[in-house]
């Protein structure tokens, strides 16, 4: 039976943490390193080696995944003085599964490979709740052959896997379903206000919103969040305004008008200014339920997905 590959894991946030935390529970060798000592712990006690730097976790594992929450950090984590590319051998493989734009994935790409490393970009759809359970969906792109080498320490990670193409193929299409998701989340939160100030008990407006035509997997699962007032998603504003800037960004560069993601990510610009970038980016209900003196809560609903 061929050995497992080893993997260095940088960036243990909401997300990263979970993913993580699956490779471990998948029985990948995984040595991880995150400037929060609290979450390096958790994922040494399910059974990961912790490291003093990227460097030194790359070098251990000869593969490296990250999980970052900015195209800055990620070329830093990288490239920088003890960063990946001083740990990772040549024909070792960087696998991105942070959120980039187009642009800033293939330039990083680049400079995976003057150093002789592959890079694999990997970002995740489906919410931090679908990563803890492992049922997370992964868009990829880049070489099949590299996709195929490391697809076992993917489907630890993630229920689903789509190749969309060559590198900067995944961060088209993950630009594209956060951009949605962003939509619809402004958009169910007016729903449920229509429904608050048309008189209509707010579990049942959720429900039947959940089994129309006006669904979505927003309205299924971050609703929920604002109905119970928790608001806790786990993703907050200023990832929010960040992916919503590589939507606006894309389009400009193609000629393609978004009327409605540029206004919402006007209305998340307002979003952060009330609350703060670090609020939920769920709460961005919130400024419509402070508009109208409204809160939009019911009973059964949890605080956390």
């Amino acid at each position: 039976m061929t050995q497992p590959l080893a993997y260095a894991f940088v960036g243990l946030g909401h997300l990263g943490a979970n993913l993580a935390a699956c490779l471990v529970r998948g029985g990948f060798e995984v040595v991880v390193y995150d400037r929060n000592a609290e979450a390096v712990e958790r994922l040494v006690t399910l059974g990961a080696f912790a490291a003093s730097s990227p460097a030194e976790a790359a070098a251990r594992a000869g593969n490296a995944i990250t999980c970052l929450p900015s195209p800055k950090v990620s070329e830093a984590v990288l490239a920088g003085p003890d960063g990946l590319l001083a740990g990772l051998p040549k024909g070792g493989t960087w696998i991105e599964m942070s959120t980039n734009g187009r642009d800033e994935i293939l330039r990083l790409a680049d400079i995976a490979a003057e150093s002789g490393v592959y890079t694999l970009e990997c970002p995740v759809t489906g919410g931090v709740h679908l990563a803890a359970e492992g049922k997370i969906t992964a868009l990829v792109g880049g070489d099949a052959a590299l996709y195929q080498r490391h697809r076992a320490a993917i489907e630890a990670m993630c229920a689903r896997g789509f190749l969309m193409g060559p590198i900067g193929s995944a961060a088209v299409i993950k630009v594209i379903t956060n951009m949605l998701a962003f939509i619809h989340l402004v958009a169910a939160g007016e729903a449920l206000m229509l429904a608050k100030k048309g008189g209509l008990d707010l579990a049942q407006a959720y429900q039947a919103i959940a089994a129309s035509s006006g669904n979505s997997f927003v309205h299924e699962t971050e609703s929920q969040l604002v109905l119970n007032g928790s608001y806790d998603i786990g993703f907050t504003m200023d990832l929010a305004l960040k992916d919503l800037g590589f939507a606006l960004a894309m389009a400009d560069e193609s000629g393609v008008p978004l009327d409605l993601a540029s206004r919402v990510a006007a209305i998340f610009a307002q979003g952060k200014a009330a609350y703060g970038g670090d609020a939920w980016s769920t709460m961005i209900v919130k400024l419509l339920e402070d508009a109208t003196e409204t809160d939009l809560r019911a009973t059964g609903f949890p605080a956390r997905l």
